[in-house]
């Protein structure tokens, strides 16, 4: 609790408040556990080394975790406790299906290299099955699971009634939006 006070880079924000103390071949570490709602990763500091208070390994998970442009919206914040109100928070609290499909523009398409958490894989099938045309039950396919699951055999996909329900969600959002904007047009005229 004493060293905690003096943790106060942004990069804290991201892993739960109270590390846990382990003791590794007789080496005391603290260990942080990322807030991620679908990571269980933890970043291990060994105290009996020169760079104890180094946040190195941390800046990496946060890059590979919650993306280089979370990261770098961190690293202007003031301290850890605006990043976790301010960009923490939201991302916790927004990470439903249909926050992924919001207007992005219409620049080049990029790809990320970094996993996609289990909203953003929902999303990305929603996006999929719906402008494709695909069954619902696409994601029991062998040849399907085969290609998403190569090289990371705990990958998550949805059941098909969860892809059919965030369909439908997704659906009712648009609907929903689309006669609002409508009511605004009318409303004008």
């Amino acid at each position: 609790e004493r060293l905690t006070k003096q943790w106060n880079s942004p990069i804290y924000a991201f892993f739960d408040l109270t590390p846990k103390v382990v003791v590794i071949k007789g080496r005391r570490a603290h260990e942080f556990k990322c807030q991620a709602k679908s990571c269980k990763a933890t970043v291990r500091r060994f105290l009996d080394k020169a760079d104890a208070h180094s946040t190195g390994n941390m800046r990496k998970h946060v890059r590979s975790c919650w993306g280089a442009d979370v990261l770098q919206a961190a690293g202007e914040a003031k301290n850890a406790n605006e990043v976790r109100s301010k960009i923490v928070g939201s991302i916790l609290r927004d990470g439903s299906i249909t926050a992924a499909f919001e207007r992005k523009g219409k620049g080049k398409v990029t790809y990320s290299h970094r996993q996609h958490t289990r909203a953003e894989t929902r999303s990305e099938i929603v996006r999929w099955v719906s402008e494709s045309l695909r069954p619902f039950d696409i994601v029991k396919d062998r040849g399907f699971q085969s290609l998403m699951k190569t090289g990371r055999p705990e990958y998550y996909l949805p059941s098909p009634s969860t892809v059919s329900r965030d369909v439908r969600l997704v659906f009712a959002r648009i609907v929903t939006t689309n006669s609002r904007t409508v009511q605004k047009y009318t409303a004008s005229l």
